[in-house]
């Protein structure tokens, strides 16, 4: 049996307006997941995309706030929250692509089971657009009082929301470092947490995944993810570390020290 005939094929994307990099997305219908633990919202949103798409799906909004609210000199942000689907990346370049320009930071809080080929595709579309990255909960003044579905009606059209940021009992999980990874500069707030999981091939469509399938696409997968550490500057020692957990939902986390030595992160915790 070939492995790769249920692989859907490259889609390649160009950065607008005069970019030349293209973004390659591989979340097909075959993918490699992270074993998501960060608890959603209850009740779930309602889905964002459109036919197929899950509930909770990742949204981007522009957010402001008080000067310093995100940072020295930064009173804007693009909030990304959500769980990675295989349609992410198209939501991600609509934002960017309203922005006229303006390089505002992307402030991740990852949930879920999430695909990670298209979380590595966010990051490239990132570092293509030299956009900088950090984590961290945004919590919109207008939702105060109102319920998750209205909350998310106010999110939905992309802002900007007067917002400000949340970065207590924070964790940056595996859907998480490699969007980070992304950015030309990334950091992570004091207090915060990177813990990672392991991998596993999923497909959206058919819930079985044959062995012979699987070894070969976690090998084929694991490579592009090994690459794209490369490509971010990130040390692929990242990976060894994740391949070393015997269990996909097992949690390791990596203190403070590590995240600088292999360059998750590009600047010590504030």
């Amino acid at each position: 049996m070939n492995p790769e005939r249920n692989i859907a094929p490259r889609v390649f994307w160009k950065s607008i307006p005069a970019s030349s990099v293209r973004v390659v997305i591989f979340g097909g219908l075959m993918a490699i997941a992270a074993a998501g633990f960060a608890q959603a919202p209850t009740p779930q949103r309602p889905p964002v995309g459109g036919i197929g798409s899950p509930a909770d799906a990742m949204i981007f909004y522009v957010a402001r706030g008080a000067a310093g609210a995100c940072g020295q000199n930064c009173s804007e942000w693009i909030a990304a929250e959500g769980t990675v689907q295989w349609d992410t990346h198209k939501r991600l370049l609509a934002i960017l692509d309203r922005q006229a320009g303006r390089k505002l930071p992307v402030v991740i809080h990852s949930w879920g089971e999430s695909n990670l080929n298209v979380a590595t595709s966010l990051g490239r579309i990132l570092r293509d657009r030299g956009i900088d990255t950090t984590a961290g909960r945004t919590e919109v003044e207008g939702c105060s009082g109102k319920g998750e579905a209205e909350c998310f009606a106010l999110k939905r059209p992309g802002g900007p929301l007067e917002a400000k940021m949340n970065t207590g009992d924070l964790t940056c999980d595996l859907t998480c470092v490699p969007m980070l990874a992304g950015g030309v500069h990334r950091s992570l707030p004091a207090g915060a947490k990177v813990i990672v999981s392991g991998m596993f091939i999923r497909n959206r469509l058919a819930p079985n995944v044959n062995d012979e399938q699987r070894e070969s696409l976690t090998a084929r997968f694991g490579e592009q993810f090994r690459l794209y550490l490369r490509d971010m500057g990130v040390e692929t020692e990242l990976l060894d570390i994740i391949d070393r957990n015997p269990e996909p939902r097992r949690r390791i986390e990596l203190p403070p020290s590590e995240w600088l030595r292999l360059r998750i992160v590009t600047a010590a915790s504030l």
